[in-house]
């Protein structure tokens, strides 16, 4: 069994050291999606609840996204911010919550945050809500498994979560530099990773749903130049992000991070922002890819008439709207 182990790990190192510039990068050749005319963007209500996993920079290695998101969110005139709940994902529970409310007042803000799932289910009783989960959906099906009946009051869920077969997350994207022979990691689709069977659940509830995948997240890259800028407005922020950027660019070999939950922050901001596409939402096993232990994934495929929306493109100014937006 060993002998097999240690065979199965040297041919694993061996792919890893062929020198090819772009190993299995990115979308792999996918053809582009059909964006569909801004006008079909549904609207949404201007009540937002947020549900996170915020533990920025709770290690080096954990994301600051989270807090960028929630700050951009707070500071929106455009939305009401009704309420945040934590929950278990880039940390446990406690860290989570601990990190949400110490973000929540270096912001200014004044909305409350809870660790229960019971208060997203009192707001859903008051009426129609967005819903933004950026971390894994163990709350959002919690509460509506309990309360299908108030299903109908979710307007709009808006999740970080979902690809399509074949597409691979593989920040280093032939840059080069970082670890595993300068080919760098692979990500998993970690919000879906961390509770598949709570997004099963929520996908089957037919829910008004949009995804936010990694694919739009490439359409932005913080560097130290970009956290310099931002110092003086999120100073908090930023010094919890320095441990981020610097695994970024040493063991993935990039010059900055893609700030994932932050691009579904701007998608509710301004929905023109991301291009979407209607889609057919499954969770299964991607055979396209080269694993034969592929675990399950949310997958999607081209649908004109499918409920979901997938927002896999970014356009080129995000970036520049969303630090104007901080500075």
């Amino acid at each position: 069994m060993f002998g097999i182990i240690a065979v199965a790990i040297a041919a694993v190192l061996a792919m890893f050291a062929l020198p090819v510039k772009e190993w299995r990068t990115g979308d792999q050749g996918l053809a582009p999606l059909d964006s569909v005319p801004e006008a079909a963007t549904p609207p949404f209500p201007r009540r937002l609840w947020i549900d996170t996993d915020a533990a920025c920079g709770h290690s080096p290695r954990t994301d600051p996204d989270d807090c960028f998101a929630i700050a951009l969110l707070l500071r929106s005139a455009a939305l009401d911010v009704v309420g945040i709940s934590t929950v278990a994902g880039n940390a446990p529970q406690e860290v989570v919550d601990r990190t949400t409310r110490v973000l929540v007042k270096e912001v200014g803000s004044r909305v409350s945050v809870h660790n229960e799932a019971s208060a997203l289910k009192a707001a859903l009783q008051d009426g129609p809500l967005t819903v933004l989960a950026l971390g894994p959906l163990t709350n959002i099906a919690a509460v509506l498994r309990e309360r299908p009946d108030l299903r109908g009051n979710v307007a709009r869920l808006i999740t970080v979560m979902g690809r399509r077969p074949g597409h691979i997350f593989h920040p280093a994207e032939g840059a080069g530099g970082g670890m595993l022979f300068g080919h760098g990691p692979v990500f998993r689709d970690f919000n879906f990773a961390r509770d598949s069977g709570a997004a099963a659940q929520v996908l089957a509830m037919n829910l008004p749903m949009t995804f936010v995948p990694y694919d739009a997240a490439r359409a932005i890259e913080l560097t130290a130049e970009d956290l310099d800028r931002l110092k003086i407005s999120l100073p908090w922020i930023v010094e919890r992000s320095r441990g981020w950027l610097d695994y970024w660019r040493t063991d993935i070999g990039r010059r900055g991070f893609y700030p994932f939950d932050l691009i579904a922050a701007a998608y509710l901001v301004e929905p023109s922002w991301l291009r979407c596409t209607p889609v057919r939402a499954w969770v299964g096993r991607d055979d396209t890819l080269f694993l034969p232990w592929a675990p399950r994934a949310l997958l999607v495929e081209p649908d004109a008439a499918g409920a979901v929306l997938y927002c896999g493109l970014a356009r080129g100014e995000v970036k520049q709207r969303v630090m104007a937006f901080f500075t």
